[in-house]
């Protein structure tokens, strides 16, 4: 439905120009979610921006619904309203002079296709019905709350009926309860329409939870696009791990190369060693970067009887989270995070030992 074939886009020109994007391709299927996910500065607003027709990408091409709307090498580029998009945005752009019917009716007065008075009401009623804002029609927007602000934005994106929907952070703006629950409302909403759906949040456990693919940018480019769970569980890179929140990134040597591409890699200076599955062509010597997930990890507070897939550590830090303990072990020099219970008796300094389930591990290239 949405394809996206090596969109690029700087900003400036010269040696003072500041690449935003470069190389970017993906598709998103009918009536599917894809999040947008990334570190500030990643390229991601600006990839939505290109999509939306707000900004003019210098490279490839852009086609909705099978329509190419934007082609840099043909100098093609379709304006916002003439992309069949509707979009909210980070600070939802609700007009205060209006109240919420007004706010949710504005696009269909502008637009292209007149509606009949009665026609047009019944449509804003219908639309704020869907996101449970019937009764507040005639409400003033300034007496709205964040979570109602954001579903007038959402609904104003929505009445028109777009081919695709464009999500700028637009849950950024609520406090954590409300903004689970509207991650839930808008999954929800999205299924109901069957429209297909573009999300950017720097949240990477908002893009896991409501999305069906994610693409995760790096410094412009797109690192790696797939499922949540494939995503989660076989990050491409040590950047994407680090920024998906995979576990924590421990630096190790390879000391023996076994069959099947397992080897030994030892951690630190006696810290442990763990036999992995290596990447292809790894020698004695070579560096790597270990993910160990923090839901994966078992403490001990007594030393194991072998010390295979074990790392020995010190307590540097435990909080409280709620139903468990976020506990930072340093190992070799380098934090380790795992997930514990409250009836461990720990305190800082205390020495440790993180048992390690090897098939849960994930190694990269230094």
């Amino acid at each position: 439905m949405l394809a996206v074939r090596g969109l690029g886009k700087t900003f400036g020109g010269g040696a003072d120009g500041v690449r935003a994007i470069a190389d970017v391709e993906f598709e998103v299927a009918e009536g599917q979610l894809l999040a947008l996910v990334g570190p500030s500065g990643c390229g991601k607003t600006t990839t939505l921006r290109c999509i939306a027709g707000l900004e003019r990408p210098d490279a490839g091409q852009i086609a909705i619904a099978g329509e190419t709307v934007d082609d840099a090498a043909r100098k093609v580029h379709r304006p916002p309203h003439d992309r069949e998009i509707g979009m909210v945005f980070q600070s939802y752009a609700i007009w205060p002079h209006l109240d919420v019917f007004e706010n949710v009716a504005y696009p269909l007065r502008v637009g292209r296709q007149r509606l009949a008075p009665a026609e047009l009401r019944d449509r804003v009623m219908a639309t704020l019905a869907l996101v449970g804002l019937e009764a507040l029609a005639r409400r003033a927007s300034t007496a709205l709350s964040g979570g109602q602000q954001q579903r007038v934005a959402l609904a104003r994106a929505i009445v028109r009926q777009p081919r695709l929907l464009l999500l700028d952070e637009p849950l950024s703006n609520l406090d954590a309860r409300l903004r689970e629950q509207m991650q839930h409302e808008l999954v929800d909403l999205v299924r109901r329409l069957g429209v297909t759906t573009v999300h950017v949040t720097h949240d990477q456990a908002e893009a896991l939870a409501m999305a069906d693919r994610v693409a995760v940018m790096i410094e412009g480019r797109l690192a790696q696009l797939d499922t949540p769970r494939a995503l989660y569980s076989a990050p491409a890179s040590a950047a994407v791990a680090t920024f998906i929140g995979c576990g924590s990134l421990i630096a190790g040597t390879v000391k023996d190369v076994g069959r099947n591409s397992r080897g030994i890699v030892v951690v630190g200076d006696g810290a442990g060693w763990l036999e992995v599955s290596l990447p292809p062509g790894s020698q004695p010597g070579d560096g790597l970067r270990v993910s160990v997930p923090a839901e994966k990890l078992q403490l001990l507070t007594v030393a194991p009887p072998s010390d295979a897939n074990v790392l020995a550590g010190t307590i540097a830090r435990v909080s409280f989270k709620g139903s468990g303990r976020d506990c930072q072990v340093s190992v070799a020099g380098e934090v380790v995070r795992v997930t514990i219970d409250h009836t461990a008796p720990l305190r800082i300094g205390d020495s440790v030992w993180l048992a390690v389930d090897p098939s849960q591990l994930v190694v990269f290239r230094s």
